[in-house]
Order: C-alpha cells, then structure tokens, then sequence
C-alpha cells in the first residue's frame, strides 16, 4: 500500500513561485500520493503555531516553505524538529549563497518580486494585448506585437499566448483556415516580426478536436474531425512555415511551458540579428 503523505506548502507572499517548486518536486516520483494545503501571506509566529496543529508525524506529514524573513523561518524549522515534521526552506540556502556572492546583505522582504515596477506593468499591458488579439481579432495591430503565432484550429496557440503574456510578450494569434488568407504584412521578406508555427500531428490533433470541440456550434463536426482533412491542414500549414521561413515547433508532445519556452529563444535570436 503507497504511503499518502500530507504536504503543507507555506509562503510569507502569493504562493505562486512555491506551488510551481512543488509542482516540479512531484512530478518527479511517479508514485507520490499526498494531499496538499497551501498557506499564504504567513508572516507571524502565531500564524505558524496554527498550522503546526494540523500536521501529526504519524500522518507523514512534510512542510516546505519560502520564508524570506530570517527569524521567522528558524523558528518554523525549530518548531518543526520538536514535533519531528519533516521541513524544508526553498529559497533560504539560495538567497544566503547569492548574498555571499554579490557580497551585499538581502532585504529579506516578503513580496518583494510582487513590486509595482517597470516590469509589473509591461507584464499587465502584455495581458491586455494578447486577450484582445485572440484568435485572429484586430490584425490591424499586428506591427505592435512581440510575438505572433500561427496554426490551425487546437494547435495550443491561445494557451501558449497566455502564457507568454504572462512573461510580458505582446503575443498575437492568427487561427489558420483553408482559403483563408494571412494578413500581407507577413508576406514581405526579411519580416522583421517574430512569425512562430505551432502543428501538432493529425492523429492527436483528430482526437483532441473530437473532446474538445464546443456543441451546439455550427461547426461541421464531421469535417472538423475528418483523420484525411486533417492531413491536409497540417502540411498545408506546414508548407505555408516553409513558404515564408517562419520557425515551426511540433508540439503533440509538449507542454505549454516547453513550447513558450522554445518561443522565447526563437524570439531572443531573432531580436539580437
């Protein structure tokens, strides 16, 4: 029988940069069965001792944390050896490595990558853009954007713009459809604009159209589905990448995060030609 183990994620801030830690630690261990809880904006001593309670050693219970203040992160790790529960600090030997390094003392302030910067409003600004270039609206703006992605109907392109919108790419989304022109500007050679194709194999791209088309559309499901239409779309896009030069990435295999990965370096690359 696996052992389940209870997982208590703890943060002084948001919680977001130790949630995706986590989600990394776990996706290591093919068998790790546990249940999560998640704290957030833990600044206090007494706040700890209330968590505390709710973790028993006999229940397997780790703690892992990102705790920025020094005082207040010994004493969860003190609190938890008296208890014997397993505790982990994220960000502590980093942040007292990098201080060694760069030879100046950290602020150990919570939030502090949460700060109303320069960089904080590009990132809102790159979400407002992209959300409103979904899917092929307002082309008119397509000389403003950073990023423009092209594929045919559930290659990923709108999940993948998100997510570099959350990097603060201005990213615009053009959805291929047969007989369907692209926007001229794309046409010109030596197009300074950053083009990415996004295909994914016809047999996956059939079966994730079959759960994920929207009923009640007036699609024609049966064309939309059809294994031989779908050829055709993928090499007709594939042929169109060709045509115009653009870089194209297969992603039947790939996550979000693996394919905007790979976009930002097509994008890096070509900014610093």
């Amino acid at each position: 029988m696996t052992t389940k183990y209870q997982i208590f994620l703890i943060s002084d801030s948001t919680g977001e940069t130790l949630d995706r830690i986590f989600l990394a630690l776990q996706s290591q261990f093919a068998n790790f069965d546990y249940e999560k809880k998640e704290f957030v904006f833990i600044r206090t001593e007494q706040q700890i001792n209330k968590i505390l309670k709710q973790c028993k050693p006999r229940e397997n219970s780790i703690i892992l944390y990102t705790i920025v203040d020094t005082k207040l992160a010994k004493y969860l790790s003190s609190e938890c050896q008296k208890i014997n529960i397993h505790c982990f600090g994220v960000l502590g030997n980093l942040i007292l490595s990098f201080s060694k390094l760069l030879n100046q003392k950290a602020t150990h302030k919570p939030s502090a990558q949460h700060v109303l910067d320069e960089e904080y409003y590009k990132r809102i600004e790159a979400i407002q853009f992209t959300m409103a270039h979904d899917d092929g609206k307002r082309n008119e703006d397509i000389i403003k954007s950073d990023i423009i992605l092209i594929g045919v109907s559930r290659t990923g392109k709108t999940p993948t713009s998100v997510y570099l919108a959350n990097r603060g790419f201005k990213t615009l989304n053009i959805p291929l459809v047969l007989d369907q022109n692209i926007p001229k500007i794309l046409e010109k050679e030596n197009n300074k604009l950053c083009v990415v194709g996004l295909f994914v194999e016809a047999e996956r791209l059939s079966e994730v159209r079959k759960t994920r088309v929207n009923i009640g559309t007036s699609i024609d499901l049966k064309s939309y589905t059809d294994i031989e239409k779908i050829r055709q779309e993928v090499e007709g896009s594939k042929n169109l990448f060709k045509k115009f030069n653009w870089p194209s990435i297969d992603v039947t295999r790939r996550s979000v995060e693996e394919t905007a990965a790979s976009i930002i370096k097509i994008y890096e690359i070509k900014k610093n030609k």
